[in-house]
């Protein structure tokens, strides 16, 4: 019942088939014969007996032959018992051994990735006296390949050159196989350049070095000019310009290499067969791949393998089932990385059974061992929620590297356990860069913010280098704190450590430079970015909101379409905002109507949350109440508190009514909507009704949330509340807030008593609104930067009337320019005006 409410696509026979197949076990039992028909190392040693008893154990030639055939069986017993051999051949007849003898040994430790004991055996060849041939450089090259020993390779090298060897053809291949797979593609291509005659071997070896080593534009090209000189390529060659066609994600150029397969008539085999399934599914052309995957007549693990892991990367977990399933009835026995999709597939689905089917599979055929099934357990199990049975694989891991230590960490900050999550980080014996780009993003979504950014200086004085995602997080912290001289140094510091600015960080700059409220310094990298998708047009249209340009915003929107970007929801919820900042009703409601007659966009709760804010603070407020009822989902607590703020602005107490028993009826327990509905009350002088709601809001063991600034000087983040006089500084900030006073009442400023939603006397009302926290904040700024320095401050709450037209005078009195950002908008106060215009 369980597996076939899975999924239509997985039966329960294919589950039962998963659970019960283990895999398969070698047969060691075979009929003994001569030398060359020796399967294990127990017929070679009944053979090596024989040769004994007959006298011929004492003839090079013979032992050559033991050893080549123990080099051949290609196992580590089966070496050693070669070397043993060859020890006993040499004590036995005084005799150092053949070149032959010495050859295999460097071949057979080679073979199976023992390079240290290969090089061992040449260095002994070598203190014998016995010089090396034209075989023996291939070997050995080989073996460094395999332990990238680069140093010693070029010393080979050079005796290649001392010895004359430098125009062997197959040395030479050699030597460009080890430079490509040791990372030196300059010395590989050197190598190859200097060659006389090339065969595809040549060209091939070159190729797979480019691809392998990030390089698969080059790679391609180097593929083409082989063709165009004549070399015809071979499966191995097809296969690595194909796998660099899939790295590219170039469908065009992959097309293209595949037409070359054809005309040259190269003979596809399953190995090209999986490439260019890779390749297709990487570049998108999932039925082309599927297609490919159907004709092929000899479908072994690895293609299953390959289309199954790119169906589960692109989010396919149908798919990958069906695939699975497949296998499971041609009764192919699912291997690691099979499993490894499997167990990426369950935690997609959130199916803890199929998960535990793999975890059994797993534990059967002892997979366990691998790191990396271990790991992508701990991940299902917290994707599915059983965080005890994923910490459970964790304890039991007998090697807990890194990414498992990430993988728990990782799963408790999914579940919402931060402070588990930050245990973990703690008590890790080492980390790397995920580990904290981890805990870094995390911080940052729980709005710890101030938090975050203090890590990232941690982390920098450890030592750790950032990379584009940990730069993404700061940004988008920095851009939170509002924090202008932390994002230029934010800035600077990608600059510096030429960290590359992909689309997603360059996004991220012009939405922190926006919320920092420099508009210009954000639209110069939107300007700079060469590819734009619709997040980084959205980002760009939100600076011009947050600066009141709501024209600017729509001109962006209009040049986004003539680009041919598709609009989303997300940038219509920018755009509308801009035109709410900026009074564009009449093009807002064009906007909003365009969503759904031109774009096919249903607008959602938020649109409609935009259009009710754009309508109310422009006094349309029958419009905006009409558009409310006329809404096709349920509005929430959002839509009214919008129309509430509006009736507050507007001074219109029926509709309040209306609103704040609209919103009784949905239970609301949002402190906000009652603090809102006190002040319309108190604005309007009824105490009696202020009273009632907030003896309410007491009941409830709410409590109003304090209005805050902060601002920024020399890189240190000083915040006040309103009434605030714990500052150090607080006696010079009081001298200065009551010269500001006398010279904007000289300049003709009345205080707006209004703002003051206390029952106490005129007098008293004038002292509270002369303490409001932004004011404290800018008397701050004024007292503690330089003549012609910007004063930059962070509100929490909306900027009170009073406060703004403050702000406007002080900006014009001290000749300073006075930037506000409150929880709604930027005001950019200059010479006695704000950018707002007094729409705000």
């Amino acid at each position: 019942m369980a597996a076939t409410s899975l999924s239509p696509v997985i039966t329960s026979q294919a589950l039962k088939a998963l659970t019960n197949q283990t895999l398969p076990k070698t047969n060691d039992s075979s009929p003994t014969g001569s030398l060359k028909d020796c399967r294990n190392l127990t017929e070679l040693r009944k053979l090596h007996c024989q040769i004994a008893k007959q006298g011929l154990i004492h003839r090079p030639s013979t032992v050559a032959k033991l050893i080549s055939t123990c080099t051949a069986l290609g196992t580590f017993e089966s070496l050693v018992y070669a070397k043993n051999i060859l020890n006993q051949f040499r004590y036995d007849n005084q005799n150092d051994g053949t070149l032959f003898m010495y050859n295999s040994l460097i071949r057979g430790y080679s073979s199976i990735g023992l390079g240290k004991e290969a090089i061992w055996v040449y260095l002994e060849m070598l203190s014998l006296g016995i010089s090396p041939d034209k075989y023996t450089f291939p070997y050995l090259l080989s073996a460094y390949t395999k332990i990238s020993a680069t140093a010693e390779g070029f010393q080979v090298h050079g005796s290649v050159i001392k010895m004359g060897f430098q125009g062997d053809m197959f040395i030479l291949n050699s030597l460009i196989h080890f430079y490509a797979e040791c990372g030196e593609i300059v010395l590989g291509q050197k190598v190859f350049d200097e060659m006389i005659d090339r065969n595809v071997v040549s060209w091939t070896s070159l190729i797979c070095g480019y691809a392998r080593s990030g390089l698969a534009k080059e790679a391609v090209e180097l593929f083409f000019e082989m063709v165009e000189e004549g070399t015809r390529p071979n499966s191995v060659t097809m296969v690595c310009v194909i796998s660099a066609c899939a790295k590219l994600r170039d469908l065009e150029l992959g097309e293209r290499v595949r037409g070359y397969i054809s005309s040259l008539g190269v003979k596809v085999n399953t190995l090209m067969v999986n490439s260019l399934v890779d390749m297709y599914m990487k570049c998108g052309a999932f039925d082309t791949a599927k297609r490919l995957f159907d004709e092929c007549e000899q479908k072994n693990l690895v293609v299953c393998n390959t289309i199954m892991s790119n169906y589960v990367h692109s989010g396919m977990v149908r798919e990958a089932l069906f695939i699975l399933e497949a296998m499971l009835r041609q009764r192919l026995v699912p291997d690691r990385v099979t499993i490894l999709s499997t167990i990426s597939v369950s935690a997609q689905l959130g199916s803890i059974f199929l998960g535990k089917c793999c975890h059994a599979y797993v534990l059967r055929n002892g997979l366990e061992g691998w790191d990396s099934i271990s790991n992508a357990l701990i991940d299902m199990y917290m994707k599915c929620g059983k965080q005890e049975v994923a910490f459970a694989v964790f304890h039991h891991m007998a090697n807990k590297t890194v990414v498992s230590w990430n993988s728990v960490m990782a799963g408790y900050i999914r579940n919402g356990d931060l402070s588990s999550a930050w245990e973990v980080f703690n008590n890790m014996p080492e980390s790397d860069l995920v580990s904290w780009n981890t805990i870094i993003s995390a911080l940052v979504q729980e709005s710890m913010f101030e938090q975050a950014i203090e890590l990232f200086r941690t982390m920098q004085n450890k030592g750790i280098k950032a990379d584009r995602v940990t730069m993404v997080s700061i940004a988008s912290a920095c851009g939170y704190l509002g924090a202008l001289d932390l994002a230029k140094w934010i800035h600077a510091y990608i600059k510096m450590n030429k960290i590359p600015c992909d689309l997603r960080l360059s996004t991220a700059l012009v939405d922190m430079f926006a919320r920092c409220g420099d508009p210009s310094t954000a639209m110069k990298i939107f300007n700079n970015i060469e590819k734009r998708d619709v997040s980084a047009w959205t980002a760009a249209i939100g600076a011009m909101a947050m600066e009141g340009n709501g024209n600017q915003a729509i001109e962006l929107f209009n040049k986004m379409l003539r680009q041919g970007v598709k609009p989303d929801g997300v940038v219509f919820v920018g755009l509308l905002t801009a035109c709410s900042h900026g009074g564009l009703v009449e093009q807002g409601r064009d906007i909003f109507k365009s969503m759904t007659s031109v774009h096919k966009i249903s607008p959602q709760i938020v649109h409609y949350g935009c259009m009710v804010d754009l309508l109310g603070r422009a006094g349309f407020l029958e419009e905006a109440l009409d558009l409310i009822k006329l809404m096709p989902m349920e509005p929430n607590d959002v839509i009214w508190g919008s129309l509430l703020a509006a009736c507050r602005m507007h001074r219109n107490l029926d509709m309040a009514g209306y609103a704040t028993e609209r919103m009784k009826e949905l239970a609301s327990d949002r402190t906000g909507i009652q603090v809102l509905l006190s002040n319309i009350y108190a604005s309007a002088g009824k105490w009696t009704d202020v009273a009632k709601v907030r003896l309410q809001l007491k009941e409830k063991g709410a409590r109003k949330v304090p209005g805050s600034s902060s601002i920024e000087v020399n890189g240190q983040i000083h915040e006040f509340t309103s009434g605030d006089e714990s500052h150090p500084e607080r006696m010079h900030i009081a001298a200065m807030l009551d010269e500001m006073h006398c010279r904007v009442e000289a300049a003709g400023h009345a205080p707006d008593l209004s703002n003051v939603l206390l029952n106490v006397d005129e007098e008293e009302k004038e002292y509270v609104l002369s303490r409001h926290s932004e004011k404290l904040a800018i008397a701050f700024g004024l007292i503690s930067t330089d003549q012609g320095t910007p004063i930059r401050v962070v509100k929490n709450l909306r900027i009170c009337s009073d406060c703004h037209s403050f702000a406007k005078l002080v900006s014009k009195t001290y000749n300073r320019e006075i930037i506000v950002r409150d929880n709604n908008r930027f005001h950019f106060f200059q010479r006695g005006v704000c950018s707002c215009n007094d729409y705000w």
